[in-house]
Order: C-alpha cells, then structure tokens, then sequence
C-alpha cells in the first residue's frame, strides 16, 4: 500500500491517480472482502493492545469530498473493535465559541490520549479546503496555514501521536451515482444535501486545493495516502492494510502486573 502514501514534498496531481485501482486483486471483490474480514480481526486484537499497553496515541485523519465514503470507512474498517479506545470526531461548521479562537482550537481538544484511537471524519484541513474554495478568509491567512499544520501534526508526533491522513479519492461519474443512490433509495434520502450539488459545480478548485495540501502537509512523520475510493470495499482494504501494518510496528507488549500473582488462589 506504501504506493498511495505522497512522499514528502513530492508534487502529486490527483488526476494521475485512478480513483477505480483495485491493486493487485484486478477487481477480484470476494478475495477483497476475505482479506478486510482477517484484517478487521487483527485490527480488533492491536486496538485492545493499543489500550493495554496505554502508551501510543493513533490518529486517522479522513478527507474526502462529498460521498467519497468516510461514514463507510468508520462503519467497516472499525467493524469489532472496542468502543471504549475509539473515538469519532466529526468538524462541521465553527460554532460561534470555536470562530472566537484560532483555527486548530476545536481540532486540539479532540486529539487521542494515550491508549486511544480517535478518527476525525473532516479535520483541520477544512481550514485549507472550504476556506479556501469558498473564500471565506484572505489568501494570505490560509497560506499561513501549511506551515502551521505541518508544525502543529509534529508536536501530536513528538509527544508520541501516529498520525495517518487518508484522501478517499474518487472521481465524478461515482460522485454521480452516489448522489443519484440518495434521491432514489428511500433509507438515503435524508443523507441528500442540495447543497452538495453547488459543491460539486466546484470539483476543480477542490482539487486543487487537496492536491496543495498533499504536497505542502504530507510529511514522514504524518503521510498522506491517496486511497481509490470508487470501489468501497477496495478503499477499506487500503486503510485497513495501512492501520494494521502502523499498529504492528509500534512492537506493543501487554504490560506485566504490578505484583506477583503466581500464589492468588480464587475461591
């Protein structure tokens, strides 16, 4: 999976991406899904450990525009595990409180403890995203804001935060028949925001946006991966692989009891 990562200063352009790649299964759904449904189990043992072991704080960052699937990852990917050392937060629009104080007031709040996996569904990226598509501050204040993200994600690393942003990428057509879906399917109606369709007449300023944000924020210490998301099981293969495989090279242990328990007897 380590091809979707952007290497660090590396100029990626999101139209040299196929939003449809399924990798080496060719579109072989079944073996897709086999592999997702092993992955979720290891997933379930690594967060309890996560949680044991109360060292390592895990952050996922999920990105994408509209219908590009981040409730399905949440559902999928996080199937099984604990909800005690997992926890969602989503960013909508800035409260007033939150307008009162800087931009990464409301994002730091909600940064994972130790032992904790917390999952932002949007993030503090809105700040380079919508903000900037929408115009909503200056120029020169969201450029500012690279160079602090950057700044901000390696002090969450330096205190022992793994931080992995994934953009779920997909392409028009699927937007298309996703929002289509919610009109025509009665159960999905309500998820229908006509807004979303003015959001959608401005796919080429969110693109480069998001591809601003790749090249400028994706750093070793907090990498970006640009996941094809029009096939949605292939999509929660990819940040399944890309958790499990992060979790296990922590090399976390069970810590020991506090005392020797070898002569406790339970009556």
């Amino acid at each position: 999976m380590e091809r979707y990562r952007v290497k660090e200063d590396e100029k990626i352009r999101l139209k040299d991406v196929d939003p449809g790649d399924t990798g080496k299964f060719d579109g072989e759904k079944d073996e897709g899904l086999e592999l997702l449904g092993e992955l979720n189990q290891e997933l379930e043992k690594l967060q309890e450990l996560l949680y044991a072991e109360h060292k390592h704080r895990v952050l996922v960052v999920l990105q994408g525009l509209d219908t590009s699937g981040k409730d399905g990852v949440i559902r999928h990917v996080f199937e099984g595990v604990n909800p005690q050392g997992v926890r969602v937060a989503s960013f909508k629009v800035p409260t007033p409180e939150e307008l009162d104080h800087d931009y990464l007031w409301r994002i730091h709040k909600q940064t994972p403890a130790k032992g904790e996996i917390v999952i932002f569904n949007r993030s503090h990226y809105e700040d380079v995203l919508v903000v900037r598509v929408h115009e909503l501050v200056p120029e020169l204040v969201w450029k500012k804001r690279y160079d602090q993200i950057r700044e901000f994600e390696r002090h969450l690393v330096q205190e022992g935060t793994i931080i992995l942003k994934f953009f779920l990428h997909i392409d028009l057509d699927e937007q298309k028949e996703r929002l289509q879906a919610r009109l025509d399917d009665p159960t999905k109606t309500w998820k229908f925001n006509p807004g979303d369709l003015k959001e959608r007449t401005l796919w080429d300023k969110y693109t480069e946006a998001y591809e601003d944000a790749f090249n400028k924020t994706s750093t070793v210490e907090a990498p970006w991966y640009i996941v094809p998301a029009n096939k949605k099981w292939y999509r929660n293969l990819v940040i399944a692989s890309v958790l499990v495989d992060a979790l296990k090279k922590l090399n976390m242990q069970y810590p020991q009891p506090a005392e020797n328990l070898s002569g406790i007897v339970i009556q």
